[in-house]
């Protein structure tokens, strides 16, 4: 008992804390909003009509008809200037391919490009030059249709070599340490440290998100993750049942069919979590450590653990009879 008790203890204390995730429509939408295609003219807009007009131009300077014919650069020339463009900034890819989608409004070329070694991303040799992450754009964009279907998403990557996001995250899961079948995969947003964070959806377990904190990926399993309020988009409720089922597998508990998971929290002695059974009034605390289950509580005799079980309370106790009357 006394071990009982400090396992509460511990408990009591557990918190999990999962970083907030927001993606910045703004500088999406500015990679899209102002491109020209290139090789061609960007037509005079409104307000510039009017100011040519107040500087005493009556007409706006004459085009050459093969202008835009003589100025399209040739695939070498733009692969050139990407992998140039990228030499100056700070971003993590090696130029194997690139096409140039157009010019901003002043003029500065934006490149679509595919890195050998990463993700694609799209380069605005601005002052200072931008860069958005492929799979961030896709993965903002698809947010954003969740929620209005017809929703202007921006510039988006095109080349066919940066259409493999779920593949390109996929390998990275792996390299993590997930050992499912990644059936999707998308970024989400940003964490507050301001890195791209990506979930990954498992065949029939549950799922993950994954961010890079100093070089090393560090996961969160969706379990943990809906403990803090959050929510995986790839992961159902019956993936997280059928995980906590497996780890049920060989112990006391392995009778229980599970109708509900929730994580009460860790310490050093591993995660703690409570199952619901199929079963009527039947529960279990199942410790968790390396993945393997250590030992289960059953919920009506573990109201000492962590503050004991929600999902399957403890029976009531029935109330002592009263004494017989004396005499």
């Amino acid at each position: 008992m006394a071990n009982l008790k400090f396992l509460a203890a511990a408990g009591a204390a557990l918190t999990l804390a999962l970083p907030s995730f927001a993606f910045s429509a703004t500088a999406v939408a500015a990679a899209g909003a102002s491109v020209a295609p290139a090789g061609q003219e960007r037509q005079e807009t409104e307000a510039e009509r009017r100011e040519r007009i107040e500087r005493g131009e009556d007409r706006a300077p004459r085009r050459g008809r093969g202008r835009a014919r003589d100025s399209q650069p040739s695939p070498e020339q733009v692969l050139e200037g990407a992998r140039a463009l990228a030499a100056t900034m700070a971003v993590d890819c090696q130029v194997s391919d690139a096409t140039l989608l157009g010019v901003d409004a002043e003029r500065k070329s934006i490149y679509e490009v595919v890195c050998a070694n990463n993700a694609g991303h799209v380069l605005i040799a601005s002052e200072p030059p931008q860069q958005f992450n492929c799979l961030e754009l896709a993965g903002s964009a698809a947010i954003q249709r969740e929620r209005d279907p017809a929703a202007d998403v921006g510039q988006q990557c095109t080349l066919p070599a940066n259409q493999n996001g779920q593949e390109v995250i996929g390998g990275w899961a792996r390299e993590a340490g997930v050992a499912c079948t990644v059936d999707e995969a998308r970024a989400v947003g940003r964490s507050t440290l301001g890195n791209l964070v990506y979930e990954v959806g498992c065949a029939g377990v549950d799922g993950y998100r994954m961010e890079k904190i100093d070089g090393q990926w560090n996961l969160q399993d969706c379990l943990q993750v809906v403990s803090v309020g959050g929510s995986c988009r790839f992961t159902t409720v019956a993936e997280q049942n059928s995980t906590l089922q497996a780890k049920l597998v060989g112990t006391d508990a392995s009778d229980c069919a599970v109708q509900q998971v929730r994580v009460m929290g860790q310490n050093a002695n591993g995660r703690f979590y409570e199952v619901k059974c199929a079963a009527e009034g039947v529960g279990y605390i199942a410790r968790v450590k390396d993945d393997a289950t250590q030992q289960v509580y059953a919920c009506a005799t573990a109201q000492t653990i962590g503050g004991g079980c929600t999902l399957t309370p403890a029976p009531a106790v029935a109330p002592a009879a009263a004494p017989a009357p004396t005499e």
